[in-house]
């Protein structure tokens, strides 16, 4: 193979390190590790090798598109022979001898062979026929191998792989079962940079924490140790210093360029993870060969004998020795083998060229969001039935809770935890009792780390439980928003749906609350959900919506796998008047059934005025409406109720009735909902008048000074009225 014009340097060390080997002596293989066995993980190492040196030459003549490659990191593949191909794996970008020996290990499904080669070469090149992300991007990942795709390079997927440890746990305590075996382990592997990143720390203090509570977690953490961040070295002996001597974690390590020693001390790792049901950290001690990428100048910034010595620690080389020295194979016939699996990518390389690419973008987002609207309101109708409703005018507060409680009698699977939301039942109360209905393993509190809340929310999701979390603060979920923007919201993307993970997050936002907080407890900033493609948010303001609401968020991520945030106002959870004190008009009972993703609500019927709003904006419209009445202007309300997908038809159709449309937006005006809603109008040819008013763009400060940035009820009427003084 060539590279920038010349032999390949770590394919030319290998084969010329090969090649001046002498003949064995016929040592004994070590224990454990037959000639076939040895064998089998060179043939492993070997694919995996010219595929990256494949992956380049397919870059070069333009017909690929991923060159960050495995090379060094082939002792992986000791890690994948000690486990089960029924262990979900959860790995990262340098993985590619893991995978193809555990393609090794289900040689056949359906009927069909499984080729571990055309896989990777099919993603490299973005073919649609690429079995599991369609086309769509390169990752390590089949649904018939319980390899799920990841693309993190910051580690991002390790509160994903304590998920699904936990809910291997969990399940089997509730009795239910999962995607994965009872006794499976979860197994995660990162790099030495990545497990720097506040994501990877975080997620491996949670698996100590939830350990050392004396809850079942068989997840084995290996972290593949190259000693690079792309250009920025690890310090000699950090991870063993950072790692090596945690309470509560099994450290293990190995070389991973001794397919010997990696292979005996993966089966410890991988039989204390499942023996005991704890954290396993493994240590693979490897090397990164043919620098980080295919554009990579490695030698602007190692030194020449750094990367002799990496070359002198190749793992296929180690195995190679090996099979040498225990007379398993001459020299020749280690060559032979490794030309042969050169010849075998190639012809597969041949052939990936010519597969089919993706042709249409609707072909590209149709895994983004699966929609059958009809199951759906037969999932959400059969939860509804579980809701016991007597016709109670209730708070919003009121009707999430027996919502939430209809969802736990109806769905086993379900679980709602977060901070404080189990024996204290929330900071508003909205899941006070729920845990004595339902149970501590089913409601229960988390550690105060919205990413690990959100991780384990992942992992249950893609091990089939239903879970929903709560983020107590819209604040607060912005420390964490790549679980739900990179992880939640790509899974069926990048798995062309064969993987999901259902998921309704209730979040407690907005601004409006009196009396507490500031920033963090009134944080009006939804932009950062808003773009993320496929992700579902729902924003009620009513009781008898906001029950039918998240019984639709359910029972969506239930059928569809999708992905919700349920956006609740806070300033509304305990309101229970409208226009008077006293009147109880914002109370509402639980009507049952479900609302439709995607359709507004209506309120009034008047020919001067569209306003269109929603979450406390409804309110104060509503309130505005009435006095606008009172100087003979006639409002109709609009209660959009979904900020993805927007309602766009209902509002048009409300919108062309009188002719004027004013956007009360309660998010800020740059980047908040209503460019979205003004935009969509425009786009959909509506020619009436069109305003709007919103927060201002700044963080919402505490006090009374929050009602200097806020829209008021006095911002909507004048607003209002200029638009309807404007003329036709």
């Amino acid at each position: 193979m060539r590279q920038g014009g010349g032999v390949d340097p770590v394919d030319a060390h290998f084969t010329g390190a090969v090649a001046a080997l002498g003949d064995g002596a016929g040592h004994d293989l070590p224990p454990g590790l037959p000639a076939q066995r040895l064998l089998d993980l060179f043939d492993v190492q070997a694919g995996s090798r010219h595929l990256d040196l494949a992956a380049r030459e397919l870059r070069a003549r333009g017909e690929g598109f991923y060159t960050i490659g495995s090379a060094g990191h082939e002792g992986n593949a000791a890690v994948a022979a000690a486990l089960r191909p029924t262990d979900p794996a959860l790995l990262h970008y340098r993985s590619g001898a893991f995978y193809l020996e555990r393609a090794r290990q289900v040689p056949e499904v359906d009927g069909r062979r499984v080729d571990g080669l055309r896989d990777v070469l099919l993603g490299l090149v973005a073919a649609a026929d690429d079995p599991i992300s369609g086309g769509r991007h390169k990752v390590f990942g089949r649904h018939e191998l319980a390899v799920v795709p990841q693309t993190s390079t910051i580690a991002s997927h390790l509160p994903r792989a304590l998920g699904v440890a936990f809910a291997i746990g969990r399940a089997r305590k509730l009795g239910l079962t999962t995607a994965w075996p009872e006794d499976a382990v979860a197994v995660c592997s990162f790099g030495d940079a990545s497990a720097n990143h506040s994501t990877a720390t975080g997620a491996i203090n949670a698996a100590i924490q939830v350990a050392y509570r004396g809850l079942p977690l068989p997840l084995l953490l290996v972290c593949e140790d190259n000693g690079l961040g792309i250009s920025v070295p690890t310090p000699d002996g950090w991870i063993a210093h950072a790692y090596g001597s945690r309470p509560g974690l099994d450290y293990l390590t190995a070389d991973g360029s001794d397919p010997a020693e990696a292979l005996a001390v993966a089966r410890t790792a991988a039989d204390r993870a499942r023996r005991l049901r704890r954290p396993v950290f493994l240590h693979l001690r490897t090397v990164r060969l043919m620098a980080h990428a295919g554009t990579d100048l490695e030698t602007a910034y190692r030194r020449p004998a750094d990367i002799a010595a990496d070359l002198a620690r190749d793992p296929l080389l180690g195995t190679a020795r090996l099979l040498v020295a225990s007379g398993t194979c001459t020299p020749a016939q280690v060559l032979a083998r490794y030309e042969a699996a050169r010849e075998q990518v190639a012809r597969r390389a041949r052939e990936a060229v010519t597969a089919p690419r993706l042709a249409s973008a609707a072909e590209v987002v149709a895994p983004l969001r699966r929609e059958t609207p009809d199951e759906v309101e037969r999932t959400a109708a059969r939860t509804a039935a579980a809701t016991v409703r007597d016709g109670e005018p209730l708070t919003l507060a009121q009707a999430i809770n027996g919502a939430l409680r209809g969802v736990l009698a109806a769905h086993p699977g379900a679980l709602v935890f977060g901070e404080d939301v189990a024996v204290k039942g929330g900071v508003y109360g909205v899941t006070r009792g729920l845990r004595r209905a339902a149970g501590p393993t089913r409601v229960f509190d988390t550690l105060l780390d919205e990413q690990t809340i959100l991780g384990l929310a992942l992992g249950a999701g893609l091990s089939g439980l239903l879970p929903i979390p709560e983020i107590q603060y819209l604040a607060y979920l912005h420390n964490a928003e790549d679980q739900i923007r990179g992880e939640a919201a790509t899974l069926q993307f990048f798995s062309d749906g064969r993987y999901r993970n259902p998921l309704v997050v209730r979040v407690a936002g907005y601004g409006y609350q009196k009396g507490f907080g500031g920033h963090f407890h009134n944080d009006n900033a939804v932009g950062v959900l808003r773009d993320v493609p496929g992700l579902v948010i729902a924003s009620p303001a009513r009781p008898d919506d906001a029950a039918a609401m998240l019984r639709t968020c359910v029972a969506a991520a239930e059928t569809d796998g999708a992905v919700c945030v349920f956006l609740e106002p806070i300033a509304l959870y305990h309101t229970r008047d409208l226009h008077d004190d006293g009147d109880e008009g914002w109370l509402a009972p639980d009507g049952g059934g479900h609302v439709p993703l995607g359709r507004a609500r209506t309120h009034g019927d008047g020919t001067d005025l569209t306003i269109v709003t929603w979450a406390n904006g409804l309110r104060m419209s509503l309130r505005v409406a009435a006095r606008l009445a009172a100087d003979g202007i006639g409002a109709r309300v609009v209660d959009l109720r979904w900020l993805a997908p927007l309602p766009v038809a209902d509002v048009l159709r409300e919108a062309r009735a009188t002719g004027r449309v004013l956007v009360v937006d309660e998010t800020r005006r740059t980047g908040g909902v209503s460019e979205g809603v003004l935009a969509a109008l425009v786009d959909a040819g509506y020619e009436g008048r069109i305003a709007r008013v919103a927060a201002v763009d700044s963080v919402i400060p505490l006090g009374d000074a929050a009602r200097l940035v806020l829209v008021s009820e006095d911002d909507i009427a004048s607003a209002a009225r200029k638009l309807v003084a404007s003329g036709p």
